[in-house]
Parts: structure tokens; C-alpha cells; sequence
């Protein structure tokens, strides 16, 4: 069992497959895949939650109606049916997506624990 991938496979896999993003590792109800938007993210809201560890790169992220300063190394949760994309982002701009969960998502309170 390969239970892990580094980002240099993840993106040569991704280059080979000539996508902006590829599959790359699936269990139960968890997808993960490496994206990487060329000029425009086309995202649409999607049916699980979803969670982006930025890999390379900046982008600015709007997360409805609010819009962030993203860096490689960052995190961030998306709740399922949300509107989100990636903006200006730099040329070298990718990130590690995780899908998990039941469709619709979660129905419990994201709770942010930083600050406690």
C-alpha cells in the first residue's frame, strides 16, 4: 500500500496527464489530487467538503464573497456548495485538494481551535 506521495511524483503525474488536476490517491469517501489552474480557475461549487494545503506558489482565494492571500503552506476548508476559486494567481501555483465526507457535507460547526 502507497500511503505516501511526495509532490514531486504528484506533479509529474499531473504534467503527464495534461490536466489541470489528477486523482491520486482514493479511500472511501476521500479523493486526493494535485491542481494546478492554468490563467483561470473554472471551479465550481463541489458536493463534499473540501480542504486545500497550498504546495508552490500565491494566489489570491475568494470563499464567498470574501477574498484571501493564499501562500504555499497554507490551509484552507471549504464547506460543501460553496462558491470559491482561485485569483491571480503566480505561474508556479498549485495545491493538494482533499474531497471527504458525505455529499452535502458535514453538519456540524467548523470550529478554528488557533486561538484558544
Amino acid at each position: 500500500m502507497k500511503n505516501r506521495i511526495s509532490l514531486a511524483e504528484a506533479q509529474a503525474a499531473l504534467q503527464q496527464s495534461g490536466k489541470e488536476f489528477k486523482l491520486l490517491l482514493e479511500h472511501g469517501t476521500l479523493a486526493v489530487e494535485l491542481y494546478h489552474p492554468h490563467e483561470i480557475d473554472k471551479q465550481m461549487p463541489h458536493e463534499q467538503d473540501e480542504v486545500y494545503v497550498i504546495a508552490t506558489g500565491e494566489s489570491k482565494f475568494f470563499l464567498e464573497g470574501e477574498i484571501t492571500q493564499v501562500k504555499a503552506g497554507d490551509f484552507l476548508f471549504v464547506p460543501a456548495g460553496a462558491e470559491h476559486r482561485f485569483l491571480d494567481f503566480t505561474p508556479d501555483f498549485s495545491t493538494w485538494v482533499l474531497f471527504y465526507g458525505p455529499k452535502g457535507g458535514e453538519q456540524s460547526e467548523v470550529k478554528n481551535l488557533t486561538n484558544q
